[in-house]
């Protein structure tokens, strides 16, 4: 063995997603040693980092599937486990547009199968009735699904505060470990193996999004198909009043919901997205072919949508099992192997209960004790762009680091970035920084504050700024000094 290290636990959770970290925290209420490898750079950084932010309320997966169950029993537990956590999250509700006939019967499909999944308060609207809520609307609609219980959060957000909740109930979060082989000791134990090291464990869990196929495989599963589906948005900055207050869909098609128009829990306005099947489960580009497609739909719900606001474009892929429900629990054949396989949309919306329900399995089948105690989530402090006037005042006579405002956009502080370096799980790089601050999430794109942003990590992480990434691996702002290409021009 060659790597640098080696490690034992008695729990290994492969990917730091959101169902990976919240299985992670439901875990960490057990006697048990555990760890998470996550190959990037931080959590958060597949399709949690890149999707709607939709906790959908449930109306439109198939009723007996997985899907269905879990997305409306994750839905209900959102306002809780958001408070709890101290992440945002607001329910405005959503609307779901009919252009003609053939579309209202897709609507009163959607109604009855909502109503059989257990879905409260949906209803068809007339014309009239989505106008007069939504007068921003293309005055083609014909009706509409109303969904009161469709939800908002920061899916980033959310997956930081699990992961900070785990890792101060003694859950170990290993970034930066790309999983390359999984076996069996001769022990019976699993032995993972990783760029860096290998990691030995009684229990290994598969969580691994877009890389879940693979690790299935190596974990001697039965064969199983993961179709990546990428899905391309438009971000718009913020606007002194947005013109829809609730989510927008379209009628749903077998690639998906469809694209929408969106407010998000920030303010902002989010368009799209596409769906289009891709053989590479990590590329994550953006194309202007899709792009245009996610505007051109878009104005079929919003004949106002452009790009005048626009202040960047992203990408995320959905992992989506040919099968079309999510596989989570036991890998058949495999003793103390478990995986939750296929999380694509609603997956946001289910990690709650399937956390709770994979951790159930894993607790009652591996003999896992509960702690007599565990810890609080860390009280997360008011941002403070939120603040008033006399809140700012205190904040700054306690920590003179408030009145340093580094990125001016979100007026987000230096004392905020500090905090979210040094967070149990905290930020290494400068998009770490970015989604748990949103210092460089503004107009401006961090072009003012990226710098500094930099030269913080650098002090916090105890590095050189040549170290310092925009997103890991080799995304680095800086290559050298000014002195050292001089001298390299004199030797040459």
């Amino acid at each position: 063995m060659t790597g640098e290290w080696s490690m034992r636990s008695d729990i290994c959770i492969i990917g730091a997603g959101v169902v990976g970290c919240a299985l992670a925290r439901v875990l960490s209420r057990c006697e048990a040693d555990i760890a998470v490898l996550e190959q990037g750079a931080d959590v958060a950084e597949g399709a949690s980092k890149a999707n709607s932010g939709i906790v959908h309320a449930g109306f439109d997966a198939q009723p007996g599937t997985l899907k269905a169950r879990l997305n409306v029993e994750g839905a209900a537990m959102y306002p809780a486990l958001c408070k709890e956590l101290g992440v945002p999250y607001s329910q405005p509700g959503a609307l779901v547009l009919g252009f003609s006939d053939e579309d209202r019967k897709s609507l009163e499909g959607l109604l009855r199968q909502g109503q059989e999944n257990g879905v409260a308060g949906l209803c068809i609207l007339s014309r009239e009735e989505v106008l007069e809520r939504e007068s921003a609307l293309s005055p083609n609609v014909r009706c509409a699904l109303a969904a009161p219980t469709s939800g908002l959060v920061s899916p980033y957000e959310l997956t930081y505060a699990l992961a900070d909740h785990a890792a101060v109930n003694g859950v170990r979060f290993l970034r930066g470990e790309r999983v390359e082989r999984v076996e069996r000791t001769q022990e019976g134990l699993w032995r993972v193996m990783t760029g860096r090291g290998e990691h030995i464990c009684r229990v290994l869990v598969n969580c691994a999004g877009a890389g879940a196929e693979a690790i299935h495989a190596m974990m001697g599963g039965a064969p199983l198909r993961i179709v990546h589906r990428r899905g391309q948005y438009i971000l718009l900055d913020r606007m002194e009043r947005l013109p829809v207050s609730e989510t927008i869909f379209q009628c749903p098609t077998r690639m998906g919901k469809g694209v929408l128009v969106t407010p998000t829990v920030h303010g902002n306005l989010l368009l799209g997205p596409t769906a289009e099947d891709i053989e590479d489960g990590f590329d994550s580009s953006t194309t202007a072919e899709g792009l245009r497609e996610v505007l051109e739909r878009c104005r079929i719900s919003w004949p106002e949508a452009n790009t005048r606001l626009s202040i960047t474009s992203f990408s995320g892929i959905r992992a989506h099992e040919e099968r079309g429900d999510f596989i989570i629990g036991a890998v058949e054949g495999q003793k103390s192997a478990y995986e939750a396989v296929g999380i694509e949309s609603p997956g946001l919306s289910a990690a709650p209960a399937i956390a709770e329900m994979l951790g159930a399995q894993i607790a009652r089948e591996c003999g896992l004790r509960a702690k007599a105690s565990i810890a609080a989530p860390i009280a997360r402090k008011k941002p403070f762009h939120e603040m008033n006037a006399c809140e700012r005042a205190a904040a700054v006579a306690e920590n003179p680091q408030y009145g340093s405002v580094i990125c001016r956009c979100e007026v987000v502080t230096e004392a905020e970035i500090r905090e979210a370096i040094r967070r149990p799980v905290g930020a290494t790089t400068i998009d770490g920084v970015k989604r748990r601050t949103r210092a460089g999430m503004g107009r401006c794109q961090g072009g003012f504050c990226a710098p500094r942003v930099a030269e913080l990590l650098s002090e916090e992480l105890g590095i050189p700024l040549t170290g310092i990434t925009k997103s890991g691996g080799e995304s680095r702002l800086l290559t050298g000094t000014i002195g050292e290409a001089l001298k390299g021009g004199e030797r040459q």
